[in-house]
């Protein structure tokens, strides 16, 4: 892989978020979004404890989907109090994604305000809770529904991974999925993957890296794959804003509601056949990848 690191700035104004990242769907890092929010010193374990803690939550552990495994399909189940004080006590690979905590607790929406300044467009119905344990890994995958995000660490350490939307093919993509058939765990260790043997057509995909630290405010532009590992357990809240237009909105609803739904029918009725046949155009899309030369600009 041909990484680079993603640019970092304290502040940006919305002329220059909306002409140096957002138009170009580049990746940014900004510093001090969030420290004027209540949320940067008010939520931690034991707030979101004492508010929900009785309430039962969806747990996933690390293991990749396979081609019969349904999406997003839990693995186990416990109170959220459970979850923390499991994931407090040292490494655990389990992790809560797509929650909706401010549906149950709605008085922490008081606790942040929506950067319309940067962009428009956001789902203020939807803003969603990412918890993991030291050591839980969130697979490779493009959001389904194609919104630019912002994502902010509150606890914890994060590390990510992220390329755009157009190297699909070199990252392995699954037919009428969004995730890599690839598997990118502690891919940054040196005995980690991803397996160039098996993937070669991964060394010339080109991406960002970054560590994300409490307060830390990742824009990913529309459609960018992205892995996240845990380094310490902590907690991320994502704001989505829909694409401005028609077309990049159109894509997105296709994927949730065409794409999904005939993939989730071919897994029911055909699972084996469904399978060899994504194997088989996986390999023939990232073939033309396989004998280049690497050429990455900093550009």
């Amino acid at each position: 892989m041909q990484l680079q690191p993603v640019d970092v700035v304290n502040e940006i104004s919305g002329v220059d978020f909306q002409q140096q990242y957002y138009a170009p769907l580049k990746p940014l890092v900004i510093k001090n979004l969030s420290h004027q929010w209540p949320a940067y010193e008010k939520w931690n374990w034991d707030y979101f404890n004492a508010l929900l803690g009785h309430h039962k939550v969806a747990l996933y552990n690390n293991v990749k989907s396979d081609a019969y495994t349904p999406v997003n399909k839990a693995d186990d189940y416990k109170t959220f109090g459970e979850y923390i004080d499991m994931i407090r006590k040292g490494p655990a690979g389990w992790r809560i994604f797509l929650f909706n905590i401010f549906e149950h607790a709605p008085q922490l929406i008081n606790d942040f305000t929506w950067p319309d300044e940067l962009m428009k467009g956001f789902v203020k119905k939807y803003p969603m809770l990412f918890t993991g344990g030291e050591g839980s890994i969130t697979h490779m995958h493009f959001d389904i529904d194609l919104s630019h995000i912002l994502h902010t660490q509150f606890m914890g350490r994060k590390r990510v991974l992220l390329f755009p939307y157009e190297e699909q093919y070199k990252l392995y993509r699954k037919p009428f999925e969004v995730l890599s058939l690839a598997d990118f765990s502690n891919y940054y260790k040196d005995n980690g993957l991803p397996n160039y043997e098996a993937f070669p057509a991964l060394k010339q995909a080109k991406g960002y890296e970054v560590i994300l630290e409490h307060g830390d405010t990742l824009f990913m532009p529309a459609g960018y794959w992205h892995h996240m590992e845990y380094l310490d357990s902590g907690f991320a809240m994502s704001l989505r804003a829909l694409q401005s237009s028609l077309a990049g909105k159109a894509k997105g609803v296709w994927n949730l509601f065409g794409m999904r739904t005939i993939d989730t029918f071919m897994k029911k009725t055909a699972p084996k056949s469904w399978y060899n046949w994504k194997i088989e155009r996986i390999y023939r899309h990232a073939a033309p990848y396989v004998q280049q030369q690497p050429v990455f600009s900093n550009s």
